[in-house]
Formats: structure tokens, C-alpha cells, sequence
């Protein structure tokens, strides 16, 4: 799906409904970031990328990485897209980048969701050249088995993700998700263990890897 004509790469700023200009301070504190940091790791995406580095996990794991946040609650596919053409980018080579988001498209189907998280990927691919891009899968929502879930699975079907969180039975444990949305320090172990390995792996990869790769 192109982004002409999905709705959910069309990029746009998140409307400032409470008047406090909150989201494009967030943004601009960023681009500050971007101009005193040199990260290897960029996380890039919603309230589930703001939230890790809350928690001890960020620190212990992903802070000696040399990595930094961009994630703003409530975010979208447009509005990532926004920010990160509207310079969140400038100024950092970071050689992987991590991004989570499309659980908040709400008004999207989950072609277009899949469509929008692929369009920020060509963007952090075309504007980054040589930094290798993970997608995240989005996680379920609610406790049991509704249409939010289905959608966020349909999601990650287009994007062939992985996904741990779930029981058998279909429900999912408070311990992992203390809202059904949103990650516990738990929750966020469980996702951040295979991640971390793959980030070392990338990482460690000599220059002459690193291009063999990019073939």
C-alpha cells in the first residue's frame, strides 16, 4: 500500500487537544537531543518505547548501549513519521534503530497500521543508510481475546512479528501488562531479552559484516 493512499502515512503533528503544548515540546526536546548525543541505539515510537526507559530495564540494559528514547504516549504512524521527518534525525548515525509503534491508529485498518509502520522503516532506512532497522510487533490489548487484539495481530501478521505475552487460554497476566495495554517491568524483561541479543549481535558486527549484510 503506498503512502499516497493509506491514510496512516500521511504524516502529521498530534493535535494539541489539551492546549498545553506538551507533544511538540516532547519533540523539540528531542531534536535538542539529537544535536549533544552520538547513539548507537535510537528507540523510536509510542507510550510503549516512552515507558521502557522509565524502568529499571532501560538502565540496566539498553542506557550502556548508548541508546536514546523518542517515544511520546499516544503517538501514531503519522505522527512518528512527522517527527522524525521534522528533525529527530539530524545530526545522529545511530547504526540501529528500534521501532515500536501502531497501536494507537485506531481509525486505521491493520493493512493501513502495517502500511505506516513500513513507511517509517523506507524513511529510517533512506535517511540512515547504514543503520539496521527492527520492527517491533505490537502487543496485545485488553485481558481477553477482543477486536483491539485481533487488529494488533492482523498487524503483526503483514509485519511477521513475534509476539511471548499471551497464555494459552487467551488471557494475559496483570504481572505482564498492569493496564492490558502497557508493559510491566516484568512484561518489558520478557520483550527486551531476545532484543537485547539481537542489538549485541548487530552491534558487534565488524564493518565488513555490517556491509555483507546490507547485500
Amino acid at each position: 500500500m503506498s503512502g499516497d493512499a493509506n491514510p496512516a502515512a500521511v504524516p502529521k503533528p498530534m493535535e494539541d487537544v489539551q492546549g498545553d503544548d506538551r507533544w511538540m515540546s516532547q519533540h523539540t526536546r528531542f531534536v535538542q537531543e539529537c544535536k549533544d548525543a552520538e547513539p548507537d541505539v535510537l528507540f523510536v515510537g509510542d507510550s510503549m518505547v516512552q515507558l521502557m526507559q522509565q524502568y529499571d530495564i532501560w538502565r540496566e540494559l539498553f542506557s550502556p548501549l548508548h541508546a536514546l528514547s523518542f517515544g511520546i504516549g499516544g503517538d501514531t504512524t503519522c505522527n512518528v513519521l512527522w517527527r522524525l521527518q521534522n528533525g529527530e534525525l539530524k545530526n545522529i548515525r545511530p547504526k540501529v534503530v528500534v521501532l515500536w509503534v501502531g497501536t494507537n491508529n485506531h481509525e486505521h485498518t491493520a493493512e493501513q497500521v502495517a502500511g505506516g509502520v513500513m513507511a517509517i522503516a523506507q524513511l529510517l532506512a533512506s535517511r540512515l543508510a547504514k543503520a539496521k532497522i527492527i520492527v517491533l510487533g505490537l502487543l496485545p490489548r485488553g485481558e481477553r481475546p477482543n477486536p483491539l487484539r485481533e487488529k494488533n495481530a492482523a498487524v503483526n501478521t503483514f509485519l511477521r512479528s513475534w509476539l511471548q505475552a499471551v497464555h494459552s487460554d487467551g488471557t494475559i497476566s496483570i504481572q505482564h501488562m498492569f493496564d492490558f495495554l502497557h508493559l510491566t517491568p516484568p512484561g518489558y524483561r520478557i520483550v527486551a531479552k531476545p532484543l537485547l541479543e539481537l542489538l549485541l549481535q548487530i552491534l558487534e558486527e565488524t564493518p565488513e559484516e555490517r556491509r555483507a549484510s546490507l547485500v
